[in-house]
């Protein structure tokens, strides 16, 4: 029989859909202390809170009879299939997680994860950036991930190093002006 002919009635293959990890092998999985809270209560959420009541939702629109064409069954379905998704993201997610902690960092005079570096470019522009985990990246925030090429370029280097920056409109250089260690207790 077509494997078209087996699947559920909601037309979605849920594997086809899974997130993509944006780490590629080999990489850690690093995450400050506030990233790593911030997935943990988003993971607590979704559990406690945001998939019970979906499961609730299904359940009775199930109960109203002819599933094909229930708008509340199928809407409230695939909700279910995103949050059974972003539930198993997040698990993993945390499950790999190595926690940097910027209060054990040891050379704070060199920019490394967890770091606010302020810098300034050709056009004396001063740019500040949060090197943090992947998941923890918000450029409306100012907060790159550690693996980006503006973070890769400023790795292990200190106040008043210039550094060629290689982009889209050519090479820059940047020069650093501020490297800060947000402690939290």
């Amino acid at each position: 029989m077509s494997k078209a002919f087996t699947k559920d009635g909601d037309g979605e293959n849920e594997e086809d859909h899974d997130e993509i990890d944006p780490l590629p092998k080999d990489i850690k999985n690093l995450m400050t202390p506030v990233g790593h809270k911030m997935l943990s209560d988003e993971l607590e959420q979704l559990v406690r809170f945001e998939r019970p009541k979906i499961v609730e939702i299904v359940s009775w629109a199930a109960g109203n009879g002819d599933r094909s064409e229930n708008g509340d069954y199928l809407y409230n379905k695939k909700k279910l299939r995103e949050i059974d998704r972003r539930l198993r993201y997040l698990t993993k997610r945390l499950e790999t997680a190595e926690i940097v902690d910027p209060k054990k960092q040891q050379n704070l005079d060199k920019v490394f994860f967890g770091a606010t570096v302020t810098y300034v470019d050709g056009d004396d522009t001063e740019m500040t950036v949060k090197l943090v985990g992947v998941d923890e990246a918000d450029m409306d925030h100012g907060k790159i991930n550690w693996i980006s090429p503006v973070a890769r370029a400023l790795m292990k280097k200190g106040i008043g190093d210039e550094i060629e920056l290689r982009t889209v409109g050519g090479t820059q250089v940047i020069e650093i002006i501020e490297i800060e260690y947000e402690i939290i207790d």
